[in-house]
């Protein structure tokens, strides 16, 4: 073991005849300009030596950084210390192609800073840094991208759903849930402490130079983790350790620190559910999750990394109080809408029904409904009393709307049930959770 990570065996892939496109069909999400149909059988089967060498003439293919840009212009984003909006740098997009292609291949190229701007985290008084590339540096990390994921994705662990090409949130989710269903009610529930802040550079770059030897690629790595950082108040300060959120190869890197502790899980027979750096450990018996968290608690000494000591904890699902993951509650054999999440949800609609909102009242149920079906696409298998009772306050909203346009004051109530009652908002199109969560329940059933 070195630096507390250990190597791992690949994970095996079926293989059958090598007719054309097959190969291709187990790797649909990789891009076709970079990884042929021999390159994927090279990943499949294994290079020598385990490592890859000449990547950089795949990452500096104009139509690798076409398609880069494609992706970078789809998850928008704003300017950073250059000032050049997506748009700005699209008016010019061969021109700024050809002269990415040219820095790449001749080595003059070098990322800018990181504009850092700070955000509030749901549900709480707290910020977090979101680290903000030029438009150019996130067209070339996502380059990279591309070039490198399939190699590291061939060995992740099933285990791991953050970030990853067909997972989400929604697979992890339903993993936690059969597992407590199967009798995994004693839960690990851990918390990296400032988890893509801290980590180490250096055992990053290690990790990475197993696999890839390419030294052109290796230097773009390491120049992207050690960007200075323009922060707000215009201080240039340099980045000794972490990988900034919000650039677009940090959620690769942050899955290639944590693969080794889900393999380690995983050999342990520990079930383990991982989205980034948010993840339980499952187990049948109190001993076997004491047992599991000193292995975390170990490994993540060993690498550098800090559980954080108030948000670390067991729990047994079965009893009240329960645990959080991903946006949801389990608790006592149900998951409902965790506390921020209700938060978040109720302040998102205050701000659409404020008093003062001079909308029309179909304008403004529209502009509700936008957000309150994005909101039930993700929580619609919270247990069914979620539905009834945020109903009812959204019509609370809209209610004391109305009644300050009668020239009343406070909340709706009293009356105002008869003056616009349920039906006068179903009329006007108001979605009704309650509705959409009984018709996802029979069409389940059927």
């Amino acid at each position: 073991m070195k630096d507390g990570q250990s190597d791992q065996n690949p994970t095996t892939i079926a293989h059958g005849a090598k007719t054309v496109g097959e190969v291709r069909g187990r790797w649909p999400w990789v891009e076709p300009h970079v990884w042929t149909e021999r390159m994927l059988t090279a990943l499949e089967e294994g290079v020598k030596g385990g490592k890859w060498y000449s990547l950089m003439d795949k990452v500096y293919l104009t139509s690798n950084l076409r398609a880069s840009f494609e992706t970078v212009r789809a998850n928008k984003g704003s300017a950073g210390v250059d000032h050049q909006t997506i748009e700005m740098f699209e008016k010019h997009l061969d021109d700024n192609l050809a002269d990415l292609t040219a820095s790449l291949q001749t080595g003059t190229y070098r990322p800018a800073g990181i504009r850092r701007v700070w955000i509030p985290k749901p549900g709480s008084s707290e910020k977090r840094p979101l680290g903000i590339p030029t438009v150019g540096d996130r067209v070339v990390q996502a380059a990279v991208r591309n070039v490198i994921e399939p190699i590291f994705e061939r060995d992740f662990a099933p285990q791991s759903y953050g970030f990853r090409p067909g997972r989400g949130c929604k697979d992890a989710l339903r993993r936690v849930d059969k597992l407590l269903r199967a009798g995994y009610i004693f839960v690990v529930d851990a918390d990296l402490k400032s988890y893509f802040d801290t980590i180490p550079h250096d055992r990053l770059l290690r990790l990475i130079e197993r696999k890839i030897a390419d030294s052109r690629v290796l230097g773009l790595l390491k120049a992207y983790l050690t960007q200075q950082v323009l922060d707000t108040v215009k201080d240039w300060t340099p980045t000794k350790e972490g990988t900034p959120q919000g650039a677009v190869i940090s959620p690769l890197l942050s899955n290639i620190y944590l693969n080794p502790l889900d393999h380690l899980m995983a050999e342990a027979g520990i079930e383990m559910v991982r989205y980034a750096d948010d993840f339980v450990l499952l187990c049948r018996s109190e001993a076997e999750a004491h047992r599991a968290l000193a292995m975390v608690r170990s490994w993540t000494t060993s690498v550098a990394l800090v559980l954080h000591p108030d948000k670390t904890h067991i729990v047994d699902a079965s009893q009240r109080g329960g645990f959080d993951f991903l946006g949801y509650h389990f608790e006592r054999g149900y998951h409902w809408p965790r506390k921020k999440s209700l938060r978040k949800f109720k302040d998102k609609i205050r701000s659409l029904t404020k008093r003062t909102n001079g909308l029309s009242l179909e304008a403004i149920i529209s502009d509700v409904n936008r957000s309150v079906v994005g909101w039930f696409g993700y929580f619609k298998h919270s247990y069914k009393t979620t539905f009834g009772s945020l109903d009812g306050w959204v019509r609370m909203r809209l209610r004391s709307l109305l009644r300050k346009r009668r020239g009343g004051q406070g909340r709706g109530r009293g009356a105002d049930h008869q003056r616009w009652p349920n039906a006068f908002f179903a009329e006007h199109g108001l979605f009704s959770l309650s509705t959409a969560h009984a018709a996802a329940c029979q069409s389940v059933r059927r």
